[in-house]
């Protein structure tokens, strides 16, 4: 009794000590990701987060933060070309977090971002397809979790580009982008991995409301 007691209480120290060093590594390529000022080191992360995800097969957050960064470097990528593959990158990790938590409001949400950074690199052509896909995500994401901030800030920033495109007013994306400034003061998570992004680009919609 007193070794299968023994044995119990090492594989829980040994479970703690796995778990305790997966959020160290996560934590150290997740500032990484967020610290990145060049190519190279967003490659560089992103790599990093690929392994672990090899070797994680129940954890979800290194796919959401290799897409994070490859949607990232879309973001600062000159050429449409250069732009969608960053995109496809992010999307395939997207859909492999997704088969572990498929109905994870950060993942969704991020899904949506993906779609609304496609729209950019042909607005004209691809706006009907994508700001609907990109909608649709946002609105399922805070379906889920209706106090995601980052899924509310992102359907306010979509739904503002898409009133300056037609010249109509953005009084409903300023008000939605002010709720989810309050959101982002009063959100809780237990998960020390969980998403922290999104209020600089909220602060920054709002400056261009009146």
């Amino acid at each position: 009794m007193k070794t299968t007691t023994f044995i119990f209480a090492l594989l829980i120290s040994v479970s703690a000590f796995a778990s305790d060093k997966y959020t160290e590594q996560m934590s150290k390529h997740i500032h990484a990701v967020y610290t990145a000022k060049s190519v190279d080191e967003y490659q560089s992360a992103i790599n990093a987060l690929d392994r672990i995800a090899l070797a994680e097969k129940t954890k979800w957050e290194p796919y959401y933060y290799s897409a994070f960064g490859n949607l990232m470097l879309a973001t600062q990528a000159t050429e449409g070309s250069k732009k969608d593959s960053y995109l496809d990158l992010a999307l395939a990790a997207i859909e492999k977090g997704k088969t572990i938590q498929a109905n994870e409001s950060e993942l969704i949400a991020l899904e949506g971002f993906v779609h609304m950074i496609r729209l950019t690199v042909d607005p004209g052509t691809r706006g009907p397809q994508f700001s609907g896909m990109a909608m649709q995500a946002f609105g399922k994401a805070l379906g889920i979790n209706p106090n995601n901030p980052r899924a509310l800030a992102l359907m306010a920033q979509m739904q503002f580009g898409t009133a300056q495109f037609f010249g109509s007013s953005t009084n409903e994306a300023c008000g939605m982008a002010k709720k989810a400034l309050e959101q982002f003061g009063s959100y809780k998570i237990d998960n020390p991995l969980a998403p922290v992004w999104g209020k600089e680009m909220t602060d920054e919609l709002l400056k261009q409301c009146k």
